[in-house]
């Protein structure tokens, strides 16, 4: 492993980090008014004590007040942010781990309803279509105070001990200085490249006399903006060679591409479904070019990728943020040399689109993540071996069995299919979705290394379950589609389910109706779009499947958009019957009760699932719990109360998760798994 490239150190100035890995500044929303307090310290110690090298705070931190976040950012510009910066770094320094943070001003990436209602100043008044705020053009006062602001904000993170900080440049305040779309400035700012690029040098002159020289100072930008009229890769990399010729920069941290819009940001920051590593090639060629330590990250997903990147010398520190949301040990895993453990990024993007609807980031699949204070990455040891049987092998029962091994207990599972994955293996079915059996992949190896028992192909009921003498029983059977939602002719319509699973084959003029608004019914279209079919996709809603999020939403649109699929938000279908060849979809507006009929031969609808709660009910009288869960102890962690047997002969705790209470998300129900078993 010594001569692991990524294990290899990297010095800048007086700073050496420890390794090639960092996590790339990033706001995961964890502040408390603003300040990065006991979560935020936790979430960034858990990944510092596991190896990483360099850990890149905030995404972006404010530096003015005009610059409020639209969603959770720390505050920058508060002098009270000193000592929470403080407590963050120096735990993580106990470790080895750099700290950095990353500030800006948003410009017109922010609203003007947010924080203190300033009015959002830019260099144009062009709006942001992502947020929609339409800027005042700024002015030479306002310049030079935002000067001093960064400079302020800089020289804070300095009194707080980070080793340095970086600048965001792309699509934040700077960016929109840099790009002729967004600077129509005239005079000493805009205009030539040469002015709109003055007051970026202006801001670096002034951070570096507040910070002096050992201070690391960078900039992540977007060395091409990929718009037509916007600056191209010619243009970034003569922007990169004049950061260099500065002398005030030490690192660059490189990107491509714009933000401004869902699918702009899509692009810069890629999900599942779309190549691994897009931009490497494109930030190596900056390094080759420019000579300067660089730095880039853009959905390097696994060890491999980054190995590469390193060793290929494309640059000098990658980042791999969104896999330490999903391990945050990643780097003790490489240098222990247990990379098989490491549990994958899906590419799911859970995380950021939770970010972007004023949410939390959490990882789809590990639900300690944002949750350090009160989750555990790493299950303890239990003090008593019990016997725990789980019924069903989706994502929640998966994590169950996981977690009840991890504690040292017995383990048996039963699944009535022939392999494990639920619904998951659903929906992976679909190309563009298929990383996320690695849901499921990862926890059914870390089951078998710990010796786990399953039984495929067994629809359990209570005499198979009591049977194995159980002290705990967990149903995690999942749902069905609901398929009795509509006032009449349920039977003439198909599900999504049957669609994605190949039960029922695409018609050729269909009807998609989505009532739960998540990924089946979007997906469903797609299969059926891509057959030739004609496509009119309904919902109830006044926005697209809002469990999708945006991010998640761009590659459905661009297929269906392509294949020409109609929208039709704000109607509800509300029955169906047949008349002849054709099905008359009867749908209504909730606004108007306006009724008004299609006429198709195929409706598939998605009205989420109904659990499979028969085995439960069943177990129910037979536990000692009766399936009760004390949520007063599940919320704070404390373990559930174990009720004596009685004369009955009844001895086993009985719990269920997931899908099988209510139609939720596999978030929910890993989480429902980690936070009950973890202290069984």
């Amino acid at each position: 492993m010594k001569n692991d490239p990524l294990l290899q150190p990297l010095t800048l100035k007086n700073l050496t980090l420890k390794n090639r890995v960092m996590l790339t500044s990033h706001e995961p929303a964890y502040p408390e008014d603003g300040m990065p307090k006991a979560l935020y310290r936790a979430y960034h110690v858990e990944r510092a004590k596991a190896g990483v090298a360099l850990t890149m705070t905030a995404g972006s931190a404010a530096v003015s007040r005009d610059s409020p976040p639209v969603f959770n950012n720390i505050l920058a510009y508060q002098d009270e942010v000193v000592p929470w910066m403080r407590e963050l770094t120096d735990a993580c320094h106990e470790h080895g781990t750099a700290v950095m943070i990353q500030l800006t001003h948003l410009g017109r990436r922010t609203r003007w309803d947010k924080g203190d209602w300033l009015p959002v100043v830019s260099a144009s008044n062009r709006r942001e279509a992502s947020h929609r705020a339409y800027p005042k053009k700024a002015e030479i006062w306002d310049i030079e105070r935002l000067i001093r602001d960064y400079a302020d904000a800089a020289e804070r993170m300095r009194a707080a001990g980070l080793d340095g900080l970086e600048i965001q440049a792309y699509g934040h305040l700077m960016d929109q200085f840099w790009s002729p779309l967004t600077n129509e400035l005239e005079g000493p700012y805009g205009g030539s490249l040469d002015n709109r690029l003055r007051f970026t040098f202006e801001v670096l002159d002034a951070i570096r006399r507040r910070v002096g020289e050992d201070f690391l100072l960078g900039v992540r930008y977007t060395g091409d903006e990929c718009l037509p009229g916007g600056f191209d890769a010619r243009d970034g990399m003569e922007i990169s060679k004049r950061l260099k010729r500065s002398g005030l920069v030490d690192f660059l941290n490189v990107v491509k591409g714009h933000i401004d819009t869902d699918p702009g940001l899509t692009d810069v920051i890629p999900i599942q479904g779309m190549p691994s590593a897009p931009h490497l090639d494109f930030a190596g060629d900056i390094k080759r070019e420019v000579d300067f330590p660089t730095f880039h990250g853009a959905k390097i997903q696994d060890v491999a990728t980054a190995r590469h990147a390193i060793a290929s010398g494309k640059v000098d520190m990658i980042g791999m943020t969104r896999a330490h949301m999903a391990d945050p040990h990643l780097m003790r895993k490489v240098i222990e040399g247990r990379e098989e453990e490491i549990r994958p990024c899906v590419g799911a993007n859970y995380c950021l689109d939770r970010i972007y609807q004023g949410g939390a980031a959490y990882c789809i699949h590990n639900p300690a993540t944002g949750r350090e204070t009160t989750m555990p990455h790493t299950i303890a040891p239990a003090e008593t071996r019990r016997k725990v049987v789980v019924v069903g092998t989706g994502p929640g029962g998966m994590e169950a069995a996981r977690v009840a091994a991890e504690r040292g207990h017995e383990v048996v599972v039963f699944e009535a299919a022939d392999a494990p994955g639920g619904q998951v293996r659903l929906t992976a079915q679909s190309e563009r979705r298929r990383e996320m059996m690695g849901i499921i992949d990862w926890r059914y190896e870390r089951c078998q290394a710990l010796g786990v028992t399953f039984h495929f192909n067994v629809f359990a009921e209570q005499e198979e379950v009591v049977a194995e003498s159980p002290d705990v029983v967990i149903v995690a059977t999942g749902g069905l589609p609901n398929e009795e939602a509509l006032a009449q002719g349920n039977e003439l319509a198909v599900t999504g389910w049957d669609i994605l699973s190949g039960h029922a084959k695409p018609g050729r003029n269909v009807l998609v109706y989505d009532d739960a608004g998540d990924h089946t019914a979007l997906q469903a279209a797609e299969v059926i779009a891509r057959s030739g079919a004609r496509v009119e996709y309904m919902t109830a809603d006044r926005a697209l499947a809002p469990e999708v999020m945006a991010m998640n939403l761009v590659p459905y649109m661009r297929t269906l958009q392509v294949l020409d699929t109609t929208f039709t938000p704000t109607f509800r279908l509300v029955a169906l019957r047949r008349e002849g060849d054709e099905l008359v979809a009867s749908v209504e507006s909730d606004y108007t009760r306006v009724g008004k009929e299609r006429r198709v031969d195929q409706v598939v609808v998605n009205f989420g699932t109904l659990p499979m709660d028969d085995l439960y009910e069943s177990l129910k009288p037979l536990s000692n719990n009766q399936g009760m869960v004390d949520y007063d102890k599940l919320i704070v962690g404390d373990p559930q109360p174990i009720v004596a047997s009685d004369d009955t002969g009844a001895g086993f705790q009985l719990f269920r998760i997931g899908d099988a209470i209510s139609h939720r998300n596999t978030h929910a129900a890993i989480y429902d798994a980690l936070r009950l078993v973890k202290d069984l």
